[in-house]
């Protein structure tokens, strides 16, 4: 930690920073991850430094940051520090931003834990931005072609499909057996409501 804060202290002016002072702050954060006080300490140097973006292009940086964040209670600026970020990690910065909701969800119902479901409700309420999904977010339900074929297959043959249909099925609209039979133990079930 001295040496690191001496370095910080001598590369003050260097724009950018040296890369042995970037791979020094991320070593500290991935070391002093369970010490608070530690990790309090080296995260306010990094924040009031002004090579603090620098910093925040890897990811242990960036999860020191949001830890101490969450343990002050500053969900909003845990949040806003993840879309800003420069981390390339983007599915651990995902669950970051996952895991920051899930927190105040907690603090929020005051509860130790989220149970599957709270959690769902909780990533579906909160989806992450575009800057941590430049993809878009991935969705598990099926194309309106799949749904329509899956559909008329069930009302027009059968609803409960065997084996050798569900893989034909499967083999005909880009799924896996599995996810075919799922679809139809939840339509048979929707259909019974």
């Amino acid at each position: 930690m001295k040496r690191f804060m001496a370095m910080l202290n001598t590369n003050k002016s260097e724009d950018p920073p040296p890369a042995e002072l970037l791979d020094l702050a991320a070593q500290l954060c991935q070391a002093h991850q369970s010490s608070s006080p530690s990790l309090e300490k080296l995260v306010r140097a990094m924040m009031g430094c002004r090579h603090e973006m620098y910093f925040l292009t890897n990811i242990h940086v960036v999860r020191a940051f949001v830890s101490v964040y969450l343990r002050q209670g500053h969900h909003d600026t845990a949040c806003r520090l993840l879309e800003n970020c420069k981390a390339e990690e983007k599915e651990q910065l995902v669950q970051l931003w996952h895991e920051i909701h899930y927190q105040k969800a907690m603090e929020k119902q005051q509860v130790d834990f989220l149970t599957p479901l709270q959690k769902f409700r909780c990533r579906k309420r909160n989806p992450p931005p575009l800057s941590l999904c430049p993809g878009g977010l991935k969705t598990r339900s099926y194309s309106d072609d799949v749904r329509r074929q899956l559909r008329s297959f069930a009302t027009g043959v059968t609803a409960n499909p065997d084996r050798k249909q569900r893989e034909e099925l499967a083999k005909d609209m880009n799924l896996q057996p599995a996810q075919v039979y799922n679809w139809f133990a939840n339509y048979r079930r929707r259909q019974k409501a």
